[in-house]
């Protein structure tokens, strides 16, 4: 950091596997990637390729090259998981996942229908070619999924070998565990607490309301994803009480 404060909580040192930043990528060019990278690299754990775009952003090695040079893992979203899948091309994925050097896949089931059994047999299968993870939830805002089957959910994929749990809430954070609103539902995050290990789930929290929620109840080491570029060093900030909204989040007023 650039100077000494005292009352700043320990963020854990990358590489970390618990508070992790997961930011999502929507269409950045080469030399955007670069100066994102050269302001918040320090900051960022992985990066997600948003949902297909992978598939017409140009220069795509040369972008995947700039992220590489920084030690930050790349994955393609998981709806393009899901569009080589429809299209019985599981193993063309596999093979484009290998072309392009990425060793993170997501499997998701947000925008088709896959028996979960199966779903569970791609997890295994694709943690022999990298880490897994898994996105849980609809992105269909009609489809509400009860608290006890995200837990069945979640822990059955982390059984079958995913190294995390992706709390679905789309890019602009407004189904899965949000409301239409985009407010939190809170009963759901705090059951899915009681049964499955925080530091297992990533949630997406795209907006600065959710993300202040995760902070204040789980801690400044909360995974959080879907988080845009411009927001990472404000999320960093607020992540350690250096915003308004955590400002007396960390202090102990006695010893002041």
């Amino acid at each position: 950091m650039n100077f000494n404060l005292s009352q700043i909580p320990d963020r854990h040192i990358k590489p970390r596997t618990h508070g992790i930043t997961m930011v999502m990528d929507k269409g950045l060019s080469v030399q955007e990637a670069k100066n994102f990278m050269s302001v918040a690299h320090s900051h960022v754990d992985v990066v997600k390729l948003g949902f297909g775009t992978a598939y017409v952003t140009p220069n795509l090695k040369e972008k995947l090259e700039v992220y590489r040079s920084f030690d930050i893992p790349v994955y393609f979203g998981g709806t393009l998981f899901e569009a080589f899948l429809i299209r019985n091309q599981f193993e063309d994925y596999i093979n484009v996942c290998k072309e392009f050097g990425i060793s993170y896949m997501e499997v998701s089931d947000g925008s088709i229908t896959i028996p979960h059994a199966e779903k569970c047999g791609y997890i295994e299968k694709l943690t022999k070619h990298g880490v897994v993870l898994s996105e849980v939830g609809s992105k269909d805002a009609a489809h509400i999924i009860p608290p006890y089957k995200w837990i069945e959910l979640m822990r059955a994929e982390l059984n079958a070998g995913a190294t995390y749990v992706i709390a679905e809430a789309r890019e602009a954070g407004n189904v899965g565990i949000y409301r239409g609103s985009g407010e939190v539902r809170e009963g759901l995050v705090q059951e899915i607490l009681t049964q499955i290990p925080e530091e297992k789930i990533i949630w997406e929290a795209p907006q600065k309301a959710q993300q202040l929620y995760f902070l204040e109840l789980i801690g400044c080491n909360v995974n959080l994803g879907n988080i845009a570029p411009s927001e990472m060093i404000a999320l960093e900030a607020m992540r350690i009480g250096l915003r308004g909204d955590t400002f007396e989040l960390y202090l102990n007023k006695e010893t002041l």
